[in-house]
């Protein structure tokens, strides 16, 4: 290959991954001269199709392409999301948020979880979730989009992502890409072809004896990875002994119960169960451990915690806890399943798709495919994976549960080293080191590690420059101040009728 721009990039499988693909990069790339888009993918081949919560760096992603908001939330059936509630995980009948954005004020110079852990210390009952602006308007239903225009107030560090329709979201970004002039191929694929010297794919032939030809292909063909794995060979490294669940179970149902703007995960006896509530319906699932526990009843506690009835037959997965060895490998890039998969406990699974396309756009390659580049495109995916691998592990590492033989392994299992360290860090000083520019931040680690029941023997000692009389009147008027700004937000539906989505009260539609 020699140094010549990329004439075709060719996208294998749509889906969310596919559809994210072919809409960035017609966006990004789509003027330069010459280049041409097209995406392969067949109505006979289904998709996953679950991912369908996210996280707050969706917002970028939306708005890298000129995506309007309200459309968005409107066409994808979108609902708000500040947060996931995480039900039974400590112990049985215990709950907490894992909130998106910050607690409280930084006080001195240092984290104010310092001076929460200090009033901890001294006797004081307030429990973290009160200190976050999302987590309790979570809680009770409410949403507003953040206030700049009030610095001072908690309103201004709302942070927030979304719970939308998976399908919808890749129909809806199809049309954008073809717009874009993205070509849409519909066929199966049969055969891959390579060059014969050098290994690298040159196109697919299709079940009715078409070849695409290309120069970069991307990968988005789901588990069964048709290029990275099938045809250039590339293995697996398998995280399963610290993720042991490797089957899930979706089923969507008919609106019931609370409407709040949460992911929900309510720990199992072998797993979790997750709740979506979207606009026009609630996205439901069951991950567990094959090891233990059967299918059938899997099957059985998932329809037994649906809120509303069953609007399809279940969506049956098994899965690997893991990643490619590489994920960029000659002129193949796997994004999205193909590449590997981490349960989406955390809703990380479209945020990885975004960032292999934001890695792609940053190190985007010639045609002599610089080994350079793909070895930074390798190491820094990697490094993505295992910092979700390592923040997923500590909710099963971290558990009070031992009422079932999953738990009890999950509990007595070592961590990873870096989550090792973390936890050590964290229970001698309370300080937490956020690595590199890993995904979850310094709020993220304490939610989980205060909510798994992790505890501090210490805490950063500026925290005692304050005497106890002004940390217990500080905290106590942080608390009183985000409470108040939560009683001024208007519930999720009534903000959602303004754009054009649920009527307040109802999951009737507007035209």
């Amino acid at each position: 290959m020699n140094g010549e721009p990329i004439r075709k990039i060719v996208i294998v499988g749509g889906g969310t991954a596919g559809w994210m693909a072919a809409a960035a990069t017609s966006r990004i790339m789509g003027a330069f001269p010459g280049l041409t888009i097209e995406l392969v993918e067949s109505e006979a081949i289904g998709t996953v199709g679950v991912g369908e919560a996210t996280i707050p760096q969706i917002i970028s992603f939306n708005m890298m392409l000129g995506i309007d908001e309200a459309e968005f939330v409107r066409e994808t059936r979108a609902t708000y999301k500040l947060g996931i509630e995480f039900v039974d995980w400590l112990r049985i009948g215990h709950s907490y948020v894992h909130p998106f954005g910050s607690y409280g004020i930084d006080m001195l110079g240092i984290d104010f979880h310092h001076f929460w852990l200090r009033g901890q210390r001294g006797g004081l009952d307030m429990p973290l979730d009160e200190f976050s602006i999302s987590a309790m308007a979570g809680k009770a239903g409410r949403f507003i989009h953040p206030r700049k225009d009030q610095p001072n107030s908690p309103l201004a560090r709302m942070a927030y992502a979304f719970q939308f329709d998976a399908g919808r979201y890749a129909r809806f970004l199809r049309n954008r890409a073809e717009a874009q002039g993205v070509i849409r191929t519909e066929g199966r694929i049969t055969e891959v072809l390579q060059d014969g010297e050098t290994g690298f794919v040159t196109g697919v032939r299709l079940e009715d004896g078409k070849i695409v030809e290309g120069d970069l292909f991307l990968d988005c063909s789901g588990f069964r990875s048709l290029l990275l794995g099938q045809t250039l060979g590339v293995g697996f490294t398998d995280w399963s002994k610290w993720l042991p669940c490797d089957r899930a179970i979706a089923v969507p149902c008919s609106l019931a119960g609370d409407n709040e703007p949460l992911t929900r995960s309510t720990a199992q006896p072998a797993g979790w169960q997750w709740r979506i509530p979207l606009q026009h319906r609630i996205g439901n699932g069951h991950v567990y451990s094959s090891a233990h526990m059967e299918d059938a009843e899997a099957e059985d506690i998932l329809h037994a915690g649906l809120d509303g009835t069953p609007l399809a037959e279940p969506n049956r997965i098994r899965f690997t806890a893991g990643h490619r060895d590489r994920i960029w490998e000659k002129n193949v890039i796997a994004l999205g399943l193909s590449g590997g998969f981490l349960e989406p406990l955390e809703s990380t699974a479209i945020h990885l798709v975004q960032s292999g396309i934001a890695r792609l756009m940053i190190l985007f390659p010639s045609r002599a495919f610089n080994p350079k580049e793909i070895e930074r495109f390798n190491r820094d995916t990697f490094a993505d994976y295992l910092d979700i691998r390592d923040f997923l592990v500590l909710h099963y590492k971290a558990t009070e549960r031992d009422d079932s033989e999953f738990w009890r392994y999950c509990r007595n299992l070592p961590p990873p080293g870096g989550l090792a360290d973390k936890l050590e860090m964290f229970r001698s000083s309370g300080r937490i080191i956020r690595e590199h520019n890993e995904l979850f931040t310094e709020a993220s680690w304490l939610a989980v590690m205060v909510g798994q029941g992790v505890e501090p023997s210490g805490y950063h000692p500026a925290a005692a420059l304050l005497d106890e009389d002004e940390t217990r009147r500080r905290l106590s008027h942080i608390r009183q101040t985000v409470a108040h700004a939560v009683s001024q937000m208007p519930a999720q539906n009534e903000y959602l009728a303004g754009i054009g989505g649920v009527v307040a009260g109802t999951d009737r539609m507007r035209a």
